[in-house]
């Protein structure tokens, strides 16, 4: 019974360590703090530590969706994780720009302050602020390839200890994004105004520039997937 015990309790600290190790260098929430309050300038307090709280619940959720059903989805629909960087780091680019070429002014976010209706604030919270922004195609290969590593075909209840274990280790990645979105204002509060103004866009800048990566790199991949198919069939017709 011990032995049981100890070998339930490792799987579950293995996969608890692999989603948070994993997840929270990929999702950075201190980085997109920074992004959260730059796409919620004019919004109140209260608005801002509602849409916090609802970015950290879809970002949990989503984490453990894909993790369970991510892979099937991608074969369901013939997609590869490739088409899914490319589309979804071209999309993380055109955020980043439309961030780097914003103008920021008081009058500006007073009638911004005005329009963030409970509504908007609602919308905002999945797209862009959950998806791309903080959830993205990254994220995305990353979970999927995290639910196929907790698969033990050789044990149904390991499978469900891991699961469990993930499951966890997702709740607490959302609540340390929680705590890095609702205290944005206050992690960047000893840059100062100008300092934060820069730092913004020095992070628009590199979200940018990781768009192209990730872009880049599903791209790259397809590109040398068709060049191999492409030198077997040849192969083929001359044998």
């Amino acid at each position: 019974m011990s032995l049981s015990f100890a070998i339930a309790f490792a799987a579950f600290s293995k996969s608890f360590l692999l989603v948070v190790a994993t997840m929270l260098p990929i999702l950075n929430p201190v980085s997109v703090s920074a992004i959260f309050l730059t796409l919620t300038e004019g919004a109140s307090h209260e608005t801002r530590r509602a849409i916090a709280t609802r970015i950290a619940i879809n970002v949990t959720l989503l984490i453990i969706f894909f993790m369970l059903v991510g892979s099937y989805m991608l074969e369901m629909f013939g997609l590869s994780i490739d088409i899914v960087r490319l589309g979804g780091g071209l999309l993380v680019a055109v955020i980043g720009w439309n961030m780097i070429n914003t103008n920021s002014s008081e009058g500006r976010t007073e009638k911004l302050a005005e329009a963030f209706t409970p509504e908007m604030a609602r919308r905002r919270a999945f797209y862009p602020l959950t998806f791309p922004l903080t959830y993205g195609p990254g994220s995305l290969a990353a979970t999927i390839t995290i639910g196929v590593s907790l698969l033990d075909r050789s044990s149904p209840a390991l499978t469900v200890v891991n699961v469990i274990g993930a499951t966890v280790g997702s709740i607490v990645v959302g609540v340390i994004l929680l705590v890095c979105n609702r205290y944005a204002d206050k992690l960047l509060k000893p840059l100062g105004e100008t300092g934060t103004i820069v730092f913004l866009r020095i992070s628009a800048f590199i979200l940018l520039c990781l768009g192209i990566q990730i872009a880049w790199s599903g791209l790259g991949n397809l590109i040398s997937d068709a060049i191999e198919h492409g030198v077997t069939e040849a192969y083929k017709l001359r044998s």
